[in-house]
């Protein structure tokens, strides 16, 4: 468990921190004034590297504020999302968000010690994704998450053309077939788990759980002490309870 962070010290990493998970792609925009971060990716059509990560607004400015950014990424024809987290202003945000046809899913933030992972399933095999191993990589994500795989090897591109890595990526195999996947990026005081997915066809046989471990070694081995994860609530949030994983926050995020 996380027992020796304070409560406001958790919220920072597992809701302040990954506000900054991104991926320099060359188009990406990010727009930042006090109490407002969002970042707009015109060539990331499907969901991801769009979003209003951060909302602290007047009531009388809010909804003038909400509008445009929802009018920019519909003139762009792309998918976003919008989290109401913990501090987010106005208090009514979602539902101001829920009357512009925005859908909420919730999540849970979540966190853990990366002391003592959990033990790997046997068959499961998992490395950290290099260049050689990243169509792989991009094929299995692009099919579990129902992505546009030339979107996400653009991603893998950028992670890979930078000199020192925040964003480590890691391929469960099952049998040698590449089976599951997932990510996290190195925040200075915590690791963001994020990204994690398995193909049906796989699924049931513990690759989750031993990404999640894997991950959480090698933080470890990089000096990092706190796993933290927004994970939704009717997936991945259980599996990361039962591994030791403690809820911080519920929040939804929203869809447009």
């Amino acid at each position: 468990m996380a027992n020796d962070w304070s409560e406001s010290e958790l919220l920072e990493e597992v809701v302040a921190a990954p506000r900054r998970a991104w991926v320099p792609l060359p188009d990406l925009c990010v727009i930042e004034r006090p109490g407002w971060l969002q970042i707009v990716t015109p060539s990331f059509r499907t969901g991801g590297f769009n979003e209003v990560s951060l909302t602290q607004v007047a009531d009388d400015e809010a909804d003038a504020a909400i509008d445009a950014a929802i009018a920019e990424y519909r003139r762009l024809g792309i998918a976003f999302r919008w989290p109401v987290a913990p501090g987010s202003r106005p208090h009514d945000l979602a539902e101001r968000l829920t009357r512009r046809g925005l859908v909420a899913s919730m999540v849970r933030g979540m966190a853990r010690s990366t002391a003592d992972p959990p033990r790997a399933p046997a068959g499961a095999v998992v490395e950290q994704v290099d260049e050689r191993s990243a169509d792989q990589f991009t094929s299995v994500m692009a099919e579990g998450w129902a992505s546009d795989a030339g979107e996400l090897a653009a991603v893998q591109a950028a992670i890979f053309s930078q000199p020192e890595r925040s964003h480590r990526l890691f391929l469960a195999r099952w049998d040698g077939e590449p089976a599951a996947v997932a990510s996290y990026v190195a925040f200075p005081r915590s690791a963001y788990l994020l990204g994690g997915v398995t193909l049906p066809r796989f699924r049931g046989k513990g690759l989750y759980r031993a990404l999640v471990a894997a991950r959480m070694r090698d933080a470890a081995a990089r000096g990092l002490t706190l796993a933290t994860s927004q994970a939704r609530e009717g997936s991945s949030a259980p599996i990361l309870e039962r591994m030791g994983f403690r809820t911080v926050c519920s929040f939804p995020i929203f869809r447009g």
